[in-house]
């Protein structure tokens, strides 16, 4: 059972066609609470409405809002817009969207056509919080690369949850938004990771993916109690369609667990036990004593024996001061945790060179047939 709450909203501090963020008065005191208008529809000032408080009342992180879960003022309404896929299966919230693959679907020709990834890249992350430094490191390198997001419903499942895709979207990092599984809410809806990629390719015409969930890695301090273990199985996924997975590194010094030091036990573990085929892992190359760090951990694991790994030097993180709003991760910055990011650029660089390498292949292939 979720902690419920009567709240009445006294402001609407931001609106928007599928996510509101309300001022709301809760047991007399003000607080905040997201409304998610394809679930809950509208809400106005004046609204009695239904709170779900558990996350405020955990003091959780990442989730420590106040969520609308039901409307009083508004109990009626009526689903808009065509297809016939359920998300949120069962559950009192399952909502309808128009998926990607469904016969409704303006592409469901594509899709029923579409079988591989045709070697595309595919940058595979366990953190929400990597994607926004990938994509603009990516972008400096790449201007005019179209890089698709694929969504995976490991965290946060709405995705205008994040800040950080929407900003991404607008200021033209990203060319669209795939939420596959239960997430939802993305540019378009997917049933599947699989069909996901797929869509990322055929649909959005993408020369390039970055896969990882949304806000709200789920941790529990075990070998495999967290849902970053996704990472694996997505390296399988990407390869098996045919795509080139490159596997982004959660490395840091700057947290303080012991278990996330250096090559986070994540990414070890991911990478050792869940993936079943080889990925490429980029890697930055640090200062010494950190570099030797990592170093004794990749060897302790098997990593190398498993994986093609690349070290990178000279990278820097000026590629990413100019939005220095958009990396964050665990409340830490870009001069809170230089490592973490830097990893991220090794990937986002790696990739770069990757796609630099089938652009020259396809233009050897163009010249060939021009000379026949």
């Amino acid at each position: 059972m979720y902690n419920r709450r009567l709240g009445k909203v006294v402001a609407v501090r931001r609106q928007g066609d599928a996510c509101e963020l309300l001022e709301v008065l809760c047991e007399k005191e003000k607080a905040q609470a997201l409304n998610y208008v394809p679930l809950t529809g509208q809400a106005q000032v004046g609204d009695q409405v239904v709170l779900n408080t558990t996350a405020v009342d955990l003091e959780l992180g990442t989730g420590g809002l106040h969520f609308v879960c039901l409307n009083l003022s508004r109990l009626e309404a009526d689903s808009q817009g065509p297809g016939h896929i359920m998300k949120l299966r069962y559950t009192p919230q399952q909502v309808r969207v128009l998926a990607v693959e469904e016969e409704v679907s303006p592409y469901h020709a594509v899709m029923k056509k579409a079988k591989t990834l045709l070697g595309m890249p595919v940058m595979v992350a366990e953190l929400h919080s990597m994607l926004a430094p990938a994509a603009i490191a990516l972008k400096q390198k790449k201007p005019h690369v179209r890089l698709a997001y694929v969504m995976t419903d490991g965290g946060a499942l709405p995705a205008f949850f994040s800040k950080t895709v929407r900003q991404l979207q607008e200021r033209g990092f990203i060319c669209g938004t795939i939420t596959t599984g239960h997430a939802f809410g993305g540019d378009l809806e997917a049933v599947n990771v699989y069909s996901g990629l797929l869509a990322a390719k055929h649909v959005l015409q993408a020369d390039t993916a970055m896969i990882c969930m949304g806000p709200g890695v789920v941790g529990t301090g075990t070998p495999f109690g967290f849902s970053g273990l996704e990472l694996g199985d997505n390296v399988n996924r990407v390869a098996s369609l045919g795509g080139y997975p490159i596997a982004v590194p959660r490395i840091s010094f700057a947290d303080k667990r012991p278990r996330h030091r250096g090559l986070s036990h994540h990414t070890l573990t991911a990478l050792t036990v869940a993936a079943l085929v080889a990925a490429d892992l980029p890697l930055p190359v640090l200062a010494k004593e950190k570099n030797d760090y990592l170093w004794q951990q990749i060897t302790a694991s098997g990593l190398k024996e498993k994986h093609a790994i690349y070290a990178y030097e000279g990278l820097s993180l000026s590629v990413l001061a100019e939005y220095e709003d958009l990396c964050c991760t665990m409340g830490r910055g870009l001069a809170e945790d230089p490592e973490f990011f830097l990893a991220v650029v090794a990937a986002a660089h790696h990739t770069a060179l990757i796609l630099e390498k089938i652009s020259e292949s396809v233009a050897k292939e163009n010249a060939a047939e021009s000379s026949f």
